[in-house]
């Protein structure tokens, strides 16, 4: 995570490669704004809805900590999820009705320790591993070819703009909740 000194410099970090520490500084400097966003929030505004279609910030928030497991699993671990891996994240990944059920009640502390822990995870796994790493392979959508590299700019570039959501909501909500 961010250490505040540095938080605007795209570089190197002490246990990582190269190329990893960049694209960990980048990850960092999104997650913080992303905590930043909303660690004042109360649970009745994590949970607060637009409109019947809309999703909390609470579910945006459990989304992003999917997104960080999902592409653990497939980059790292070189697998898709297994069904009872789905059904634990399920209504986090996919949103829609199942979140607005589910994801609910919820504090800050509860979102932000999902988030930081399957952060952690993937920060740990990326430093045992090299530059070349980030190149390696598979199939992605639609079976086209995608590198390590795109994955992980992908789960940060999904955090961003799930954050406008987040950010869109955050001024809708009433000040009375």
């Amino acid at each position: 995570m961010p250490n505040g000194n540095n938080d605007f410099l795209i570089t190197g970090i002490e246990g990582y490669t190269q190329e990893i520490s960049r694209l960990v500084s980048m990850m960092n400097f999104a997650r913080s704004v992303t905590v930043d966003s909303v660690k004042n929030l109360s649970p009745s505004q994590l949970d607060y809805l637009l409109d019947e279609k809309a999703n909390s910030i609470g579910a945006l928030l459990m989304h992003i900590a999917s997104t960080d497991f999902f592409y653990r699993i497939l980059s790292f671990e070189k697998r898709e999820l297994t069904p009872e891996e789905d059904k634990a994240w399920a209504h986090a990944s996919y949103l829609g009705e199942p979140a607005r059920e589910h994801i609910k009640g919820h504090s800050i502390d509860y979102y932000l320790e999902s988030l930081i822990n399957e952060r952690n995870k993937v920060l740990n796994l990326l430093k045992l591993v090299n530059d070349d790493w980030l190149y390696e392979e598979m199939p992605l959508w639609d079976n086209k070819p995608a590198n390590n590299y795109f994955m992980w700019f992908h789960v940060f570039e999904d955090e961003i703009n799930h954050r406008g959501q987040i950010n869109l909501i955050r001024k809708r909500i009433p000040n009375d909740i």
